[in-house]
């Protein structure tokens, strides 16, 4: 099976399912509480497709470089951007537009508060502990997988550098609403979980058909019915996670309040820093 191949099988058919089902939504004017709507979704999922390029270009590079992933040669067209085959640049794409357009599918369906906010009318409540709690929790994480990339040994190395690459992005967004997220919490889980377990299913089809391979020596060895490496489902889940993280605050309307909110605060800084008068 051809990369391309399988990208068409496993996802792009998927995408053209659910684009029918967001214009049939459409048509019949379904939408979403709490959340913005249309258009801005539709240039949320633009905005992840863009930093889904941008950030995972140097990683992946770096992974190919390495050799903890490599390509049947018979199996890809041959056309390289740096180390990294353009399908495989393709898949960035298509996965986070999988991604986007199932988390709109599910926040059409999902029960969710409307309008969840202003604090004290029991909708949403402001959760700094829990902000603070889950990011200190996933600096330290982000801590050891550091060391473990720069010294650990051999077997570490795609655990560790995807945990490197993967933890900085999610921190900043529980740091900025670790709070919205467990309020959407049903969301969010299967947002994950869905496109997780899918996306880990599939690459056992991949991986036995040798469209791409793993290396043995740079994995920790465990593998789920033998042969799909561990690596490989934290890779698709936690790409699932800064996704659906994303989506959830780039669009919830209370994360737009609390934008201005920090915006506001931020100015008056600099007006007390820069003019002693507003002191």
């Amino acid at each position: 099976m051809t990369y391309f191949g399988f990208l068409f099988r496993f996802l792009l058919i998927p995408i053209l399912i659910f684009l029918g089902i967001t214009y049939w939504d459409h048509k019949k004017n379904k939408q979403i509480n709490g959340f913005r709507n249309g258009r801005a979704v539709w240039i949320g999922i633009g905005v992840h497709v863009l930093l889904a390029i941008l950030y995972t270009t140097p990683w992946d590079n770096y992974l190919v470089a390495t050799k903890v992933w490599s390509y049947n040669p018979k199996l890809v067209t041959g056309l390289v951007v740096g180390y990294v085959p353009i399908e495989e640049y393709t898949f960035f794409v298509v996965e986070t537009i999988l991604a986007g357009l199932w988390w709109w599918f599910l926040a059409r369906r999902i029960a969710i508060t409307p309008n969840p906010s202003p604090a004290g009318r029991g909708e949403f409540l402001t959760k700094r502990r829990l902000v603070y709690l889950s990011t200190c929790l996933l600096t330290s994480l982000w801590l050891l997988f550091s060391y473990l990339f720069f010294f650990g040994a051999a077997q570490w190395t795609y655990l560790s550098i995807t945990l490197f690459w993967a933890l900085p992005p999610i921190i900043i967004q529980l740091l900025f609403g670790a709070d919205i997220l467990w309020h959407y919490r049903k969301l969010i889980f299967w947002s994950i979980v869905a496109p997780g377990t899918y996306l880990s299913l599939i690459d056992i089809l991949a991986l036995k058909e040798t469209t791409w391979s793993i290396s043995p020596t740079q994995t920790t060895g465990i593998l789920f019915f033998g042969i799909l490496p561990l690596e490989e489902v934290v890779f698709f889940f936690i790409t699932n996670i800064m996704i659906t993280f994303g989506m959830t605050l780039l669009l919830a309307n209370v994360s737009q309040e609390r934008f201005v909110m920090i915006k506001n605060q931020i100015q008056a800084w600099r007006e007390r820093k820069f003019n002693p008068q507003a002191r």
